[in-house]
Order: structure tokens, then C-alpha cells, then sequence
């Protein structure tokens, strides 16, 4: 091949790289917006709580009237609630809230098969990034309740281990619902993740398992019996480098 069609080869490859360069460019302004505009809405939404869960479940099933039940109590008591914004127990968790004293919250996403958002959100927030809209669980939560679910729910439930078990997150409870749905994974956990010294035995006290609506309510409360439900100043620099 002579000089002459390899310069012509490589100019013909860096122009055709250009628009997908200037794209993706765009697109960070795009992700930014996402913050920008989720965080301006949602920071006077407090104290507040993350409800996870499956888009599976039906009204009228167990699953469903015990989070509908366990945002009901929440909000009543001066918490918002906060959940994906679509159907099953996210539509319990903004149903139990909407009903209740304080905010119902939906941080909806957009999916290839679209999300139907439900109709119980006092703020209904829509996102394009899985990771912007995670964030956002995270970062205005003075507690994670995460309900029975499939991959999705497993996701929340492991970054937001993660990050307590880490550092990078303000310790706040993590209360998982439903102790017969969660007991073979909790097993798991004791007799792989710390019996062959993946994580330590304290780990596992990130953790509290609770049946009960009102012995989550409780929970929470008892966390914050010595301190606010919002960050202390360390804990904000925490937030913001997550």
C-alpha cells in the first residue's frame, strides 16, 4: 500500500471517529443535567427512605400490602419515600406514602421496553443512567428498605452493601423485609462470603432483617436516637465523592 492511500485511510478513519467523538462529548452534558436538575429537586425532600423491590409483584399480593403498609407507617411518621417510580413494590412503596403526611417520591428510568411510571408520586423524577438514578437512592436516603426482588433489586441491595461496607457511604440502617424470602442468601453470605474470608463476620451486621412495618419504623428511629437524620459535615464530603 503506498503513503499516499494510508494518509487517505487514516484521514477517512479520524472523520469518521468525529461524530461519535462530538456524541459521546454531548452526552456528558446530558449526564450532568440528570444531576443537576435530580438534586436540585430532591434536597429539600428529608429525612427520607430507599424502598427496593420488585416491579413483579401485584396489588393484593403479601409482598405488595406489606409495603404499602411499611411507606404508609414510614410516611406518617416524617419520612418521604423514595422508590423506582414504576410498578409492583414500587408502585406499594409510592402508594403507602402518597396516601400518608409526606412526599411520595419516583425516581423513574427510562427502559428499552418503557417503565410505566405509577400514579402515587407527589415527585416524579425520570432518568436516561441507571447509575445517575442510583446516586440519587443513595445519596438524600436516611435508610435503605429493600423488599423482596429479582436482579434489579439484588443490584440496589450490593452497591448499597458496598459502599457501607467501604466507607464511601454514611452508615444508615439497611433493613431487609421478608425473612423467610432473604434467609437462603443470608446463609450464603455466613457460609461462603465469611466462612472462606471474602468479607469479615462484622460485615454481616450491616444488616437487620425485620418482618414488621412498625419494627422498621422502630429501627430507623433507634439509629437516630443520638444524632440528626441528616449528614454530619464529614459525612456530606462522603456524599459528594461516592
Amino acid at each position: 500500500m503506498t503513503e499516499n492511500a494510508k494518509l487517505k485511510m487514516g484521514t477517512g478513519a479520524e472523520s469518521a471517529l468525529q461524530p461519535n467523538s462530538a456524541r459521546d462529548a454531548w452526552r456528558i452534558f446530558g449526564i450532568m443535567a440528570e444531576f443537576v436538575e435530580a438534586t436540585d429537586r430532591l434536597t429539600a425532600i428529608k429525612p427520607a427512605v430507599s424502598i427496593f423491590g420488585s416491579s413483579r409483584v401485584k396489588d393484593g399480593t403479601p409482598y405488595y400490602e406489606l409495603t404499602e403498609k411499611t411507606a404508609r407507617l414510614l410516611s406518617d411518621s416524617g419520612f418521604a419515600v423514595i422508590s423506582g417510580g414504576g410498578p409492583g413494590i414500587m408502585e406499594a412503596a409510592n402508594r403507602g406514602a402518597y396516601f400518608g403526611k409526606s412526599p411520595s417520591v419516583g425516581l423513574n428510568i427510562q427502559l428499552p421496553h418503557e417503565q410505566t411510571s405509577n400514579p402515587y408520586q407527589d415527585i416524579s423524577q425520570t432518568f436516561r443512567h441507571f447509575f445517575a438514578r442510583k446516586y440519587m437512592f443513595v445519596r438524600f436516603a436516611s435508610a435503605y428498605v429493600v423488599m423482596p426482588g429479582g436482579f434489579g433489586t439484588l443490584d440496589e441491595l450490593m452497591e448499597a452493601l458496598t459502599l457501607l461496607q467501604t466507607g464511601k457511604a454514611r452508615k444508615i440502617p439497611l433493613i431487609l423485609v421478608c425473612s423467610a424470602f432473604w434467609q437462603g442468601l443470608l446463609d450464603w453470605f455466613r457460609d461462603r462470603l465469611v466462612g472462606e474470608g471474602m468479607i469479615d463476620p462484622q460485615d454481616l451486621d450491616l444488616i437487620q432483617v425485620i418482618d414488621e412495618p412498625e419494627g422498621v419504623v422502630d429501627a430507623i428511629f433507634k439509629h437516630y436516637e443520638a444524632r440528626p437524620f441528616g449528614p454530619l459535615p464529614t459525612e456530606h464530603e462522603l456524599l459528594l465523592n461516592l
